[in-house]
């Protein structure tokens, strides 16, 4: 019984429930559970109990005396809340009358005087003011002293420890005063007296039978380790023989033969079968057998599997129970089930998914009905419902039916065994057809009986049994009849069956009426069948093949040995085979019967031929059309070739790319030092100084190794291609190219590094505000993005660029994708992808779209509102696409409101269409930026600021030498001098006409030379961040153009440690210290970008440190050569970084095996 903390009624039923469960009990298998007596009760029964197989609850009574005296050894089979053999807690009655802290009654003396073993589980003893002596009681967990006097032990109890007052109840030491020698208990000092090692809660002697208690088993007085086993093994024929003195294993007793309601399987008594096998009755006996196939639907009810701790089938259970025939455990529907339940959120249960109940035919626990719709009048939903096994009782009851005040009839027309435990009908006032004497045809046993009172009178109901035999019945209507008085026909009692006349016309089959089948010819004045079944029948309908009745003949049927069997019927409509040489059927014997070949078939050669000639022509069609394709093309090619003028055959209608290109000298641009290096070439931070101007821009200069492959060379210009294709504020855009030997690819030098690395390093100083914003930046550059037909296919935090903690850009064009005009997705050939990051129709079908880079985007929010985190950490990635098809996905971050994550799930849709767009997400986290602290619930959000990079040029004074600090500018500001100039509106990011050191920008400056309009609107665009909400930015941080952000990334690790904390891309605000200018300029690069030792230039790049976020297909490659150590020019050496043996190849099926190794380029947060 697990009741727990419920009350089964009003105190005197609750306390008659408790007695009738363990009144003459020794042993209880399950759980004692005494709880809710009054003080009146009397609980002597109590004192027959001398071992509980689970754990003891004393809890919420008011009785003064807990008379367990007798009770040795709790085993804690099953524990309560999982952790507790015993549990006394709140036994006590207030004294609400009294303006002190009193009470009127209570538990004072908790008798378990000769307790001396607990096998599994601990003790609590909580809450009771009024219980005695417990603190002398050696648990190991030892309860404070309570403040109430209470009787002191007798002087005879061993060091003082007692149950309650008096020489009866010392506590019964077992274990403590034994010798060294006694592995367990003993009954004395002596190494004489120690216990058998089968023996628990002490012993009278030193035999196995001398035990007050079993460890394990008992069998017929002698403790053991096991039961007797079905099989022994014979030494003289080597062969399993069976077991004479075999014994199953019920609880912990050995038995010769398990209880009727119990199943038998492997030498136990089972309540239900294990996975894998299924319960068949043979020879009476229950036995499991493994299943054949898939084994039948069987579901948990309640006290099983996942229902165990469940009170009452309700709301958020019933689905368990859809298209179940059989039940293991319980089914118990109470007021909670119906009315909801408020503290646990849940709802009330619909009545019309009781009629899930209706597939069930059994119940292997009980069956509790204390709550009832009120316009269901029976419990018909449970019609079919065949067997109650009662292997788990309610209180001792398998069927109970207890206050349901609109309850009729039972209508429980199946029911056939009550195998165990009672029945309880009573309470139900207008319950009709309910008579105690009935329920006894259905029980097994002696022991069980029907409680059936307070129930309509007869008089009440008029019942009527006409067609009932006087056993009684379930309900009105002939067919709820325990047993039919004549005859039955589909489950309902009937007076006399068709055999002479109606329809249909029936035969006898003992006391059932069957139909004849359809085949039987209907006869008048005698009987059409003698049976069910087309051999039953008297004559037939149409013909007879054998004994069969049939509609037609067979015709074409397969016979023996891959042949067809044809048949006709003779006069007398019987079949007979066609000659063997008739292949179509016959209406008669010998081959003049045979059927001839119809004109079907000259139709059907019409046909084929018309098909064939159709395809024919189709080809022939085909074939002429793609020759005039090729001599159109060959024209145009040969029209372009000459240079004349020619109309567009295919013109697109897509706007011409006038995205500007510039073709850098190598002498206008200077490298300082180097970044990183990957498995392409190597990145170097620098200097840009354009050719005729006295400005110092610093850059990013991607060099591509001179060793490197054409497809490497290809790559490179593609991302080049992309990224002089973009100008927007969030989007990072390409300064130049220089063609030398090594392709050298130009960029804007980010001050704060990546936003990945940025988060993690200022996680305690990054408010709200700043996260939605960030959001709202990177959803505008990839709405760009998707407006300009690019696919980024790589965005992720690490791909996002701090310029200020205002403005942040996306970056990394590597695996960027231009669509055509008339191109809606792009289909990837393998290479290297971030699995973890991508879709799920990119990671099966290497399929891209603008929705895809939407799901890239969910991931990228994702590790801003867990601050950095990885995303699926910890699973591999060749396990992603079959994670994300069992429909699990990234948990909702403890930052984050269900407003934000949900935005996230939207992003994570199976279904790309039903992904937002960019714009959509532009609006929604902006709303979301209006009132941060809303959707974003960060402790001390308040409190946390990031700085705004000051208006000067120090930071990238601090970022190169000290040589080369005069006449350094942003890029923004030198590529757009004019900024505001054609913006009427109020807003401005930068001065009209900005001066660089003194110095205006002259006409003919190389910012001009490009842009043939001044005044054009791509001079009004401002890099700064848009109009941000809740984001107090003043003016001169808004007209800077300058960041002193210091980039930990970038920095040079051997500035000192006031230096470092000067940075404002740190949470401080720097110190404006002109000392710091002074940057070192050969101090060790950040590890994460620098694969050298202590020098300013490498000469070569080598093997890179690939980056885990990244898989790449895998082929089998030559082996290279040895890596060595080059020397360096500051003396210094450049090392190959290491490999990374964590890529996946994507060029093949998703199903095949993944290889073990690559090399991929390093990942560096530059733009």
């Amino acid at each position: 019984m697990r009741n727990q903390l419920s009350v089964l009624g009003p105190p005197d039923v609750h306390y008659g429930h408790i007695v009738r469960m363990y009144t003459n009990c020794t042993i209880v298998l399950g759980n004692l559970e005494i709880t809710s007596v009054q003080e009146y009760h009397d609980l002597s029964f109590l004192k027959s109990i001398q071992e509980v197989g689970g754990y003891v609850l004393i809890a919420m009574n008011k009785v003064a005396t807990i008379p367990l005296v007798n009770l040795r050894l709790i085993r804690g089979h099953t524990l309560y809340e999982g952790r507790y053999a015993v549990v006394v807690m709140s036994n006590y009655e207030k004294n609400h009358s009294s303006a002190t802290l009193n009470y009127t009654s209570g538990l004072t003396q908790l008798q378990l005087s000769n307790l001396t073993e607990i096998l599994n589980g601990g003790v609590k003893v909580v809450h009771n003011p009024l219980l005695c002596n417990i603190e002398t009681i050696q648990w190991w967990d030892i309860l404070d002293k309570t403040k109430n006097a209470s009787e002191k032990c007798d002087p005879g109890c061993v060091d003082g420890s007692c149950w309650a007052a008096g020489p009866d109840h010392c506590q019964t030491l077992t274990k403590l005063q034994c010798a060294e020698q006694c592995s367990r208990r003993c009954h004395g000092p002596k190494p004489s007296d120690c216990c058998n090692e089968h023996c628990a809660a002490g012993c009278t002697g030193h035999r196995a039978t001398d035990c007050l208690a079993c460890r394990d088993f008992n069998d017929e007085g002698t403790c053991k380790d096991a039961c007797p086993p079905q099989m022994i093994y014979n030494p003289n024929t080597h062969q399993l023989d069976p077991n004479p003195n075999a014994k199953f294993t019920f609880g912990a007793t050995c038995v010769k033969a398990c209880p009727h309601n119990y199943v038998v399987t492997e030498g136990a008594c089972v309540r239900t079968c294990s996975p894998g096998t299924y319960e068949v009755e043979e020879d009476g006996v229950h036995r499991c057998k493994i299943c054949d196939g898939p084994c039948p639907l069987v579901c948990n009810g309640i006290g099983i599997g996942p229902l165990s701790n469940a009170i009452a089938i309700n709301a958020s259970n019933i689905e368990s129970f859809k298209n179940c025939t059989k039940i293991n455990g319980g089914v118990s529907l109470l007021t909670t089930s119906f009315m909801g339940d408020s503290f646990y959120g849940i709802p009330p249960l619909d009545p019309a998914k009781l009629e899930y109940f209706r597939t069930v035919k059994e119940i292997t626990g009980f069956l509790l009905i204390q709550s009832w719709p009120d316009h269901l009048d029976s419990l018909s939903v449970f019609e079919n419902l065949q067997i109650i096994r009662g292997r788990i009782t309610h209180s001792d009851y398998s069927l109970i039916a207890l206050k349901l005040p609109r309850l009729r009839w039972l209508g429980l027309r199946s029911l056939q065994e009550v195998s165990a435990g009672r029945v309880m009908v009573r309470d139900n006032p207008e319950l009709c057809f309910a008579r105690p004497d009935a329920w006894s045809r259905l029980f097994k046993s002696d022991g069980q009986n029907a409680v059936v009172r307070n129930n309509a009178a007869p008089d009440a109901c008029g019942e009527s049994r006409r067609p009932c035999t006087p056993d009684g019945c379930w309900g009105p209507g002939a067919s709820m009849c325990f047993s039919c008085l004549h005859f039955s026909r589909r489950g309902r009692c009937v007076s006399l069956c068709n055999l002479l006349q109606g329809e249909p016309r029936e035969a006898l089959d003992g006391s059932r009426c069957v139909e004849c089948h359809p085949e039987c010819l209907v006869m008048n004045g005698t009987r059409t069948c003698d049976g069910p079944g087309p051999d039953r029948c008297a004559r037939c309908a149409h013909v007879s093949d054998g004994p069969h009745c049939v509609a037609r003949c067979p015709h074409g049927v397969p016979g023996d040995k891959d042949t067809l069997v044809w048949k006709y019927p003779d006069g007398k409509g019987r079949c007979q085979p066609c000659h063997r040489n008739c292949t179509q059927g016959c209406s008669g014997p010998g081959l003049a019967g045979c059927t001839r070949p119809t004109v079907h078939s000259k139709w059907a050669v019409g046909v084929v031929g018309g098909l064939l000639l159709a395809v024919i022509l189709s080809l022939t069609v085909f074939v002429l059309m793609r020759r005039r394709r090729i001599t159109r093309k060959r024209t145009l090619r040969r029209l372009l070739q000459e240079r004349e003028l020619v109309e567009p055959l295919t013109p697109s209608g897509e706007a011409p790319n006038q995205a500007l290109l510039r073709i850098l000298k190598e002498t206008e641009f200077k490298k300082i030092r180097v970044l990183g290096s990957g498995a392409f070439g190597t990145v170097f931070k620098g200097l840009w100084i354009p050719e005729g101007e006295d400005v110092k821009i610093p850059v990013a200069i991607k060099v591509l190794r001179e060793a490197t492959s054409p497809k490497a060379n290809k790559e490179i210009l593609d991302e080049a291609y992309v990224m002089a294709s973009v100008d927007h504020p969030h989007v990072c855009r390409l300064l130049g190219i220089c063609l030398t030997s090594s392709v050298q690819l130009v960029t804007q030098l980010m001050p704060c590094g990546c936003l990945l690395d940025y988060v993690r390093h200022h996680r305690d100083h990054i408010g709200s505000q700043w996260l939605l914003n960030w959001c709202v930046q990177i959803a505008k550059g990839m709405n760009y993005l998707e407006e300009r037909h690019l696919v980024h296919r790589d965005l992720a935090a690490r791909n996002v660029l701090v310029k200020t903690p205002h403005h942040v850009r996306i970056t990394d064009f590597g695996l960027a994708r231009l669509l055509t005009a008339d191109e809606k997705e792009y289909h990837a050939d393998g290479g290297k992808v971030p699995i973890k990051w991508m879709a799920l129709e990119s990671i099966l079908q290497w399929t891209y779209t603008h929705q895809s880079d939407v799901w890239s985007y969910g991931v990228t929010v994702w590790e801003l509102m867990t601050f950095g985190s990885k995303p699926y950490d910890g699973i591999p990635a060749s396990d992603i696409a079959s994670v994300l098809e069992r429909g699990e996905r990234l948990p909702q971050p403890p930052v984050c409101t269900i407003d934000v994550y949900m935005i996230m799930v939207k992003c994570w849709m199976i279904d790309a269409s039903s992904r937002p767009r960019f714009r959509e997400l532009i609006v929604e986290f902006s709303k979301m930026a209006r009132d941060p602290s809303r959707y974003l619930v960060i402790q001390g959000d308040e409190r946390m600021h990031l700085p705004s990079p000051a208006a000067d040029s120090r930071f990238y004074s601090r970022l190169l030498s000290s040589d080369d600090m005069e006449d350094v500018i942003d890029a923004d500001e030198y590529l757009q001098p004019y900024k505001g100039l054609g913006n009427h509106d109020d807003r401005t990011c930068t001065a009209t006409v900005r001066l660089h050191n003194g110095h205006p920008v002259r006409e003919n400056s190389l910012v001009l030379r490009y842009i043939t309009d001044p005044t054009h609107s791509a001079l009004d665009r401002d890099d700064c961040p848009p109009e941000y909400m809740n984001q107090s930015v003043s003016d001169t941080s808004r007209s800077s153009r300058l960041s002193e952000v210091l980039n930990p990334n970038y920095e040079d690790l051997s500035l000192s440690r006031d230096a470092a904390a000067a940075s404002p891309c740190s949470p401080r605000s720097p110190p404006r210290d002109p000392e710091l200018a002074a940057w070192p300029p050969d101090g060790p690069e950040g590890p994460e970008y620098l694969n050298t030792g202590r020098s300013p230039l490498p000469l070569a790049a080598s093997d890179s440190l690939d980056n885990p976020d990244y898989q790449a297909d895998f082929l089998p490659q030559a082996t290279p050569p040895a890596a060595t150590t080059l020397p360096l020019p500051g003396g210094g050496h450049f090392l190959p970084a290491a490999e990374n043996l964590e890529y996946l190849g994507l060029n093949a099926a998703i199903s095949s095996k993944f290889t073990e190794t690559s090399r991929t380029t390093g990942e560096l947060c530059l733009c």
